[in-house]
């Protein structure tokens, strides 16, 4: 059996298992996503992930594993680095115009090299800023390990839509961010994700924009 071939069996798997079903070119896309990642990851040192098999089941399974929860018709993945979450998401949907954002230049440089090799570029656009200097409303905003609750909102709640949802990607159950949600924002829910393959925990948490009522606690 090829490499490809192993990496594809991996990636359809997880996909079965996670209830999702994307057709043969779009699986093709995201291990030609992966193949890329693996030769700039040498110079640009752009993920701790070294090997190919665990890149579908760390970056394209754990980004797929929310692609249920995204709603509306344009995404801003804040903090985007190598492209996670918002690349396996713009592949898996067709209909989604994604804003990656990242201000460091190596990794905008690849980001806007994927873009390019993976033919996205009518709907996929890279912006090399600081969070706070991007401009625009998105339906909904991804953010894979990029900070806290209240420091993402802080720099980017501005970004999202009346009616949007913020897809905030942690670990452990963040109940201290939760507690310090800063006012103007309320969770809508929080999930565990579980991601085939990963033995490490995963939670979403869902933020809406809060007109009135507080942000309620949620409890794991």
């Amino acid at each position: 059996m090829s490499n490809r071939e192993a990496l594809r069996q991996r990636l359809r798997a997880g996909l079965t298992t996670l209830k999702l079903e994307l057709d043969d070119p779009t699986i093709e896309q995201q291990l030609d996503y992966v193949d890329l990642l693996l030769r700039w990851n040498a110079a640009y040192n752009l993920t701790a992930v070294r090997d190919a098999g665990e890149m579908v089941t760390r970056h394209l399974l754990d980004s797929l594993a929310i692609l249920a929860y995204v709603t509306g018709n344009s995404l801003a993945d804040l903090g985007s680095g190598a492209g996670l979450p918002g690349i396996p998401l713009a592949l898996a949907n067709p209909d989604l115009h994604v804003h990656l954002v990242d201000s460091n230049g190596k990794k905008a440089r690849f980001l806007r090299e994927a873009v390019r090799h993976l033919r996205l570029a009518d709907r996929v656009r890279v912006d090399e800023c600081r969070v706070e200097a991007v401009v625009g409303e998105f339906d909904c905003i991804t953010a894979r390990a990029f900070a806290t609750l209240a420091d993402m909102l802080a720099w980017g709640g501005h970004l999202l839509a009346a009616e949007g949802r913020w897809l905030a990607l942690k670990g452990r159950f963040p109940q201290d961010e939760l507690d310090n949600l800063p006012p103007g924002f309320k969770i809508e829910a929080v999930h565990r994700i579980d991601v085939p393959g990963l033995d490490a925990e995963r939670h979403l948490v869902i933020i809406k924009r809060s007109f009135a009522e507080p942000s309620a606690r949620i409890l794991p």
